[in-house]
């Protein structure tokens, strides 16, 4: 079992995220507190904040363990498999990741002069 220290805050986001069990949350206002503005409408919460409280503790603790998968089966006290089944199923939540290789306008003449793409090619990538 995992001890979270936190504050009330840590404590109202797990008591809210259990009563609604998943289902999408959507916030009608947002008050920042030190400058005494509302802000009202239809806000919609990141991905990372529809998770479980249990999943975000789980994310939390992966990041802050640096990516160790070794870390987090001493930490959990769970085997390699259980880790990596739970990490793909969070990321399976978190589809909003989209990562795109870009190369630097150098790195693409370069490999146009040495002739491993053409110009039609380089003018693509350098759109």
């Amino acid at each position: 079992m995992i001890l979270i220290r936190g504050t009330q805050m840590a404590k109202e986001w797990y008591e809210l995220t259990a009563m609604t069990q998943g289902e999408p949350i959507v916030v009608e206002r947002v008050r920042l507190v030190d400058k005494g503005i509302a802000i009202e409408g239809t806000f919609e919460l990141p991905p990372l904040a529809n998770l479980t409280a249990e999943d975000q503790v789980f994310v939390a603790a992966f990041i802050r363990g640096h990516g160790s998968i070794k870390q987090m089966e001493q930490l959990f006290g769970v085997s390699y498999p259980t880790i990596k089944n739970r990490l793909n199923r969070i990321s399976e939540q978190l589809g909003f990741v989209e990562v795109t290789a870009y190369e630097d306008r150098s790195e693409v003449l370069a490999r146009l002069n040495r002739g491993e793409i053409t110009v039609d090619e380089a003018m693509e990538i350098l759109k």
